[in-house]
This record gives C-alpha cells, sequence and structure tokens, in this order.
C-alpha cells in the first residue's frame, strides 16, 4: 500500500463498485483506501497526476525565501505557496531546509535553490519577474494598498533578522502587512499566507 504520511481526519476508505478506467488513478489507493490530505477531486490519485494537474493551473506568483540560519517556518510556507497554488518556492541559501512544516505539500510543489542572493536575483530578471520585498522596514507599503504585480516573486527573510541588507537592494518594491498589537513583527510563515492570499484575493478569482 503507497504510504500517505499526510494523513487526514478526511481520509476515505477503498473505492466502492467499479474501478475507474484512468491512468491517474492510484491501484493500491483505490483498493486500500486514500488517508492524504488532498482535496475531493484529488481523491485515489496517483501524486504524479495531482502535480500535472496543478501544473495546468499554477498562478503567476512565485515565493522566495533566504535561509541562512534553517528557518524553522519555511516548511509552513511551503505549506501555504500550495494551498494557494503558487508557481513555485525559491530557496535562497542553504540547501537544508526544515521540511516538518511542509506536511508533505512539496511533494506537490515545485521547489528550486539558489546558491545566494545574486544568483535568484539574476534568475527573476531573466525571467522577467520583479521582486516584491516583504518586510516591515523602511518606507514599506502595506499590502492591501501595494501595487502587486500579476507576475512577480516575493521574497521573505528569516525569522527575526528579516530580510537581509542584499536582498532588500535586490527587490524593485518593499511591502509589509500592518498589525495592530505590541509586537514588532509576526512570523514569517504567516506574512506569507496573508500576501498570498491577498495577491489571491485580487488575480485568482471566484
Amino acid at each position: 500500500m503507497s504510504e500517505t504520511p499526510e494523513r487526514s481526519t478526511h481520509g476515505v476508505g477503498p473505492w466502492k463498485g467499479e474501478w475507474p478506467d484512468s491512468d491517474q488513478y492510484d491501484p493500491e489507493l483505490l483498493e486500500h483506501g486514500d488517508t492524504r490530505n488532498v482535496i475531493d477531486r484529488y481523491r485515489y490519485w496517483r501524486m504524479e497526476a495531482i502535480v500535472a494537474d496543478l501544473d495546468t493551473k499554477r498562478h503567476s506568483f512565485h515565493v522566495a525565501i533566504e535561509n541562512w540560519q534553517h528557518d524553522m517556518n519555511i516548511g509552513s510556507i511551503v505549506r501555504s505557496a500550495n494551498a494557494f497554488l503558487a508557481d513555485t518556492v525559491h530557496i535562497i541559501g542553504r540547501r537544508r531546509w526544515n521540511k516538518r512544516g511542509a506536511m508533505v505539500t512539496d511533494r506537490y510543489q515545485h521547489v528550486v535553490h539558489h546558491e545566494d542572493v545574486a544568483s535568484f536575483a539574476a534568475w527573476a530578471t531573466d525571467a522577467g519577474l520583479p521582486i516584491i520585498a516583504v518586510d516591515n522596514v523602511g518606507e514599506a507599503v502595506p499590502v492591501d494598498r501595494a501595487d502587486l504585480p500579476e507576475r512577480c516573486v516575493f521574497l521573505f527573510g528569516q525569522e527575526g533578522p528579516g530580510l537581509t541588507d542584499e536582498a532588500l537592494a535586490a527587490a524593485s518594491a518593499h511591502i509589509e502587512i500592518t498589525q495592530y498589537g505590541s509586537t514588532r513583527s509576526i512570523n514569517a510563515s504567516a506574512a506569507g499566507a496573508v500576501v498570498m492570499y491577498e495577491w489571491c484575493r485580487r488575480y485568482a478569482g471566484g
């Protein structure tokens, strides 16, 4: 039986009745049930078939994260990127990152690595994607009032220190999330979800 480590309380049992005649379905899941944390549309589908289907409708924004301190938030950002159907997640710096928070969504989400900010910035330039830095520094514009391009890459920093000076310099715009409490910042994974949701609110439609 296929392992389903993203076990969900909303799983389904073995397929009842005649099996569907399509190669997108996984025979082992049809036989034993599907406990993965996937939406109903993808029940019993092979992982490769799910990724292929997602690839036909991914949104035009990317997400990038600096990874100099093995940030625990990266996995959660990857999970949010999958939820909001980001095109690709870019890890800048250390290649290894803590995948626990991703809850295996990295299997469905494209994730690529860049050695440093310079190589990431060069990729973004070649791709024609403006870099939008997300950090409450300087004259950052609140995300709800910012001019968010439909094609762009959102760049997030480390928990605590935020983005490096080099990363901020590489960005064409700086945005922040308005806060109302006593702390100076919210964690990077929460910030990522807010920004991705705001992009989807504007561009993803119903």
